[in-house]
């Protein structure tokens, strides 16, 4: 079993800049890929971005890329994902997930362990 618990999520004004961050507990946290997916109101939940388990490999929706990088240190077992030039489409509650293998394409119902969310509200 893997608990994820995410934090670092606020309100801030377009163009700001988060860092959201995953906790990991339970077993060994270089075991998974962990991902970043997010859900605005009224939206289906969608994906943003995955690390392989030693941080070698990542991959980004298209539209946070190059405004968003995730990162990950196994020694703390965290997965932050930093977010610049924020704007009002990034509003959403954002999910960490945990898979086994790194796969850039996963579908959200092949990660195995989610958090609870924190949630992202960036004003115009």
């Amino acid at each position: 079993q893997v608990q994820l618990v995410e934090s670092g999520g606020g309100l801030v004004q377009a163009g700001e800049t988060l860092r959201l961050s995953c906790a990991a507990s339970g077993r060994s946290f270089s075991s998974f890929a962990v991902g970043w997916f997010r859900q605005a109101p009224g939206k289906e939940r969608e994906f943003v971005a995955i690390i392989s388990r030693y941080g070698h490999n990542a991959r980004y929706a298209d539209s946070v890329k190059g405004r968003f990088t995730i990162s990950r240190d196994n020694a703390n077992n965290t997965v932050d994902l930093q977010m610049v030039s924020l704007k009002p489409e990034d509003t959403a509650v954002y999910y960490c997930a945990a898979r086994s293998s790194y796969s850039p394409h996963a579908p959200m119902g092949q990660y195995d362990y989610w958090g609870q969310g924190t949630q992202v509200t960036v004003s115009s």
